[in-house]
């Protein structure tokens, strides 16, 4: 993938993850948006950190006490890099869930 492929792409998955963090309680979560880079932030302090990798083409998340990579895979998902089947949109669902103690809606 090209590099402008890799902005498109990345910032398609930024605005998803906008839009989905939005309609989350503010008082809950908070989200944050700067140029490459979403942070999503817990009442209690916890974050969820997305932002781009530009080098390797990836998005990178940080959150549940790990950092994962994810590359675009032909069928348009966002996947770990390691093959462990997680999706980007599933695996910061995830990590919501675990900041806010109840189901989200990512």
């Amino acid at each position: 993938m090209d590099e402008t492929g890799f902005n498109a792409a990345a910032q398609k998955a930024f605005q998803r993850l906008m839009a989905a963090a939005d309609a989350l309680d503010p008082d809950v979560i908070d989200s944050d948006s700067t140029g490459d880079m979403v942070t999503l932030t817990a009442a209690n302090g916890e974050k969820c950190i997305i932002n781009t990798q530009r080098a390797t083409r990836q998005l990178w998340v940080a959150g549940k006490g790990q950092g994962i990579h994810f590359s675009l895979a032909p069928d348009g998902r966002w996947m770990d890099d390691k093959g462990k089947g997680l999706e980007l949109f599933a695996f910061v669902d995830d990590v919501v869930q675990a900041m806010r103690g109840a189901a989200p809606s990512l």
